[in-house]
């Protein structure tokens, strides 16, 4: 599964009705409203590459409001959650 966190710049005026647009894309697990240089977040998650390229530059890029991405791929996840696991893990073994 290939995570990627895409950073979305909206239109003037298209503010409140983007992020629920946005979290109707298929593929788009979550989306955040955020402060700074950019004004939404979504996570994106797929298969592979092309199904990427896919959800961002025709399904996300195509929303009436969107007026710019920046898409990071992730390489590696890193969560409290899989953290415990590991080493519950470990415990179990000692």
């Amino acid at each position: 599964m290939i995570t990627a966190v895409v950073l979305i710049t909206a239109e003037k005026g298209a503010l409140p009705k983007l992020g629920e647009a946005l979290a109707a894309v298929e593929g788009v697990s979550e989306v955040y409203s955020v402060t700074g240089d950019f004004d939404f977040v979504a996570m994106v998650r797929a298969r592979e590459h092309d199904e990427l390229a896919d959800i961002v530059t025709r399904r996300i890029a195509q929303v009436v409001g969107v007026a710019r991405t920046q898409t990071h791929v992730a390489f590696k996840a890193y969560s409290r959650h899989d953290l415990e696991a590991l080493f519950a893990i470990g415990a179990e073994q000692g």
